[in-house]
């Protein structure tokens, strides 16, 4: 199987699959004890249609929109997410090339594999970064200062992720961070020498967003989830949500609202945006999907604040359902990350393209010009 036997989100996940080790593939694949709202995320869009409008004069489309301040190309980004030069060497470096090649945000993980500054410095991309909460004050205020030294656009504020979700796959694999190298993962590093052989001869593993204060998961191999539940505060309340976005002073996220309860008091608190998201079905498992939540959501915060729609997505039609719900934009991890790892910049690249078309595509046979032609009455629930 090759790049160009890769077609849409699916074909990008096998290839993946192929290419990584066990224990590096389930990682990104896998989710939380049964996998049920992993599921989910995905399969709540076949609960709604599509309803087209014809003869519309639909030879051109406008997808641009504007997120958290910044005009963007398109209303679909990437999530930020860790690790990524465990799945490819290129890495974060990857992502954020197609970012600004697609003219669309890119967001990076506390947990990034390229530090703050080089992605300050090289990637004209709009740019996000994801806070993790970490109960060494001095390390918060230091990933803050150092988004604020290299301009980034926003900072997204992670609020499901106390502690960590119960990974399974990951249990039964033994990944940590860096890998482990156990009898069972030797084989499966053995098995796949192309990955291997870039991770222990290129650029070496590191946190280096995390590194200047704690040395787990650069130096001192542990699983994701050990250190949610050893290094995240997990006494961290609304005050403290509020002093993080007055001391950031730019753009302000939450990451993982699911009720409308949470998005109005996002609203109160004086965020920009909040990501309806469940961290892909990785915390909560038995959780609502975001896209079943999101007109909840929406009827309940207006234009009072800017909703993404983050998790599930794996077709264009995907963002034009959220779209016509309400949501700004739309957000996904997976979506990507399959495609880094089967191929790199241009797996990114030629993943995003296809949802790029496929929206394009949808927009004409939904004879909507542009996002604002996008409404409720474009749709029917089952």
């Amino acid at each position: 199987m090759r790049l160009t036997d890769c077609h849409n989100v699916e074909d990008f996940r096998e290839l993946a699959r192929r290419r990584l080790p066990s224990p590096v593939f389930h990682y990104i694949d896998g989710a939380a004890d049964d996998e049920l709202t992993k599921a989910r995320n995905t399969a709540a869009f076949d609960d709604c249609d599509l309803v087209p409008r014809v003869l519309a004069g639909v030879a051109q489309v406008d997808m641009r929109t504007t997120v958290m301040g910044r005009e963007v190309a398109l209303p679909l980004f990437f999530s930020p997410t860790a690790l990524q030069r465990l799945f490819h060497w290129q890495g974060e470096r990857a992502v954020g090339a197609a970012a600004e090649k697609f003219g669309t945000w890119f967001g990076i993980s506390s947990l990034a594999t390229v530090s703050i500054e080089e992605v300050g410095a090289t990637v004209r991309a709009p740019k996000l970064f994801q806070l993790y909460v970490h109960k060494d004050e001095g390390l918060n205020r230091s990933m803050i200062d150092r988004c604020k030294a290299a301009n980034f656009d926003a900072i997204a504020l992670t609020v499901d992720t106390i502690v960590g979700g119960n990974r399974e796959r990951c249990l039964r694999t033994g990944f940590t961070s860096p890998p482990r190298l156990t009898p069972r993962s030797a084989v499966s590093f053995a098995a796949h020498p192309r990955w291997t052989l870039d991770y222990l001869f290129r650029e070496r593993f590191a946190l280096p967003n995390l590194q200047t204060h704690v040395s787990q998961g650069t130096t001192v191999a542990l699983s994701v989830a050990d250190y949610f539940n050893t290094m995240l505060d997990q006494s961290m309340d609304w005050k403290a949500a509020e002093r993080i976005r007055a001391e950031w002073g730019g753009a302000f996220c939450l990451k993982g609202v699911m009720s409308a309860e949470d998005a109005r008091r996002a609203v109160d608190i004086g965020a920009t945006a909040i990501m309806v998201s469940n961290h892909g079905g990785r915390q909560l498992d038995g959780a609502r999907a975001p896209f079943d939540q999101l007109a909840e959501i929406v009827d309940a915060v207006g234009d009072r604040i800017e909703v993404i729609c983050d998790g599930g997505i794996r077709r264009g039609s995907h963002v034009l359902k959220a779209l016509s719900v309400g949501a700004k934009a739309c957000s996904g991890g997976r979506m990507y990350l399959y495609a880094l790892a089967a191929a790199g910049q241009p797996g990114v690249e030629r993943a995003m393209g296809k949802l790029r078309d496929e929206m394009e595509r949808g927009m004409k046979l939904m004879g909507a010009r542009s996002l604002a032609d996008l409404g409720p009455e474009n749709l029917r629930w089952r």
